[in-house]
């Protein structure tokens, strides 16, 4: 049998009306009415009146619960519920109040030890590996514990390898990015042709689309696209770097 059923039996023989069980509770009728058919459920301050206005313990109104597979109590629990039940309403009110306060106390040890553990990212090998569509393990990437070092919001590492981004970025330098749209005179990575390229992006007011070495030694690394030119370009992400000048 339900909490609602057992509330409402236990108040038809005291002889109470749902308005009667109102008025000692200080809630409405409906509310009542709606602990009896379940449709809502009483708060710990007026599940403890109601312990008192019916002359019952939390046994009673629970009785099935407690037998209920997936509501088991340790004989430990058992015996504080006993000395619960004992107290009168005020001390359970102050024995739910400090429940409630260990309980939010524990709640924030919890959220501070998650912002204290380590954010770790990938770090990729190469280029090549950030675009993988189902990188491995081991081979293209490893686990980097993100510290001071890196900056915030860096959501992937990149190692870098050539020296057309020289002397800014250099060979083996590792990167660090994240997914934010670009503009003009960022670096990004980008899929080329279906190469994997570090380089500086820019976008014309024609639709032309310039990736430029940032070593301009390497300006034959260059890549140009044409609105209609057929070829593939897609970015895997922003190089968190400082704004740096476009090639004259």
């Amino acid at each position: 049998m339900s909490f609602g059923e057992q509330l409402r039996l236990r108040r038809e023989e005291l002889g109470m009306s749902r308005a009667d069980l109102a008025d000692r509770l200080g809630v409405s009728r409906s509310a009542v009415g709606n602990y009896e058919t379940g449709i809502s459920t009483p708060k710990e301050d007026i599940l403890l009146q109601i312990f008192d206005a019916l002359q019952v313990d939390p046994n009673y109104l629970y009785q099935d619960s407690f037998h209920a597979p997936e509501f088991s109590c340790s004989a430990e629990e058992r015996r504080l519920l006993e000395r619960l039940r004992r107290l009168p309403l005020t001390g359970r009110q102050t024995v739910h109040a400090l429940v409630n306060a260990l309980g939010v106390w524990q709640e924030e040890l919890e959220d501070q030890k998650v912002a204290e553990s380590p954010r770790v990212i990938p770090l990729y090998r190469s280029p090549a590996a950030a675009g993988f569509a189902a990188p491995v393990f081991g081979e293209d990437y490893e686990p980097l514990t993100v510290s001071g070092d890196v900056p915030a919001g860096a959501e992937l590492a990149v190692r870098i390898q050539g020296d057309s981004m020289a002397p800014h970025i250099a060979d083996g330098s590792v990167v660090y990015v994240n997914h934010d749209p670009l503009a003009n005179g960022d670096v990004g990575i980008f899929c080329v042709d279906g190469d994997m390229l570090c380089k500086q992006y820019y976008r014309d007011p024609l639709g032309m689309v310039y990736l430029f070495s940032l070593n301009r030694r390497r300006s034959d690394m260059d890549v140009v696209f044409r609105p209609d030119g057929g070829r593939s370009l897609t970015c895997f992400g922003r190089v968190m770097m400082h704004s740096l000048p476009l090639p004259g």
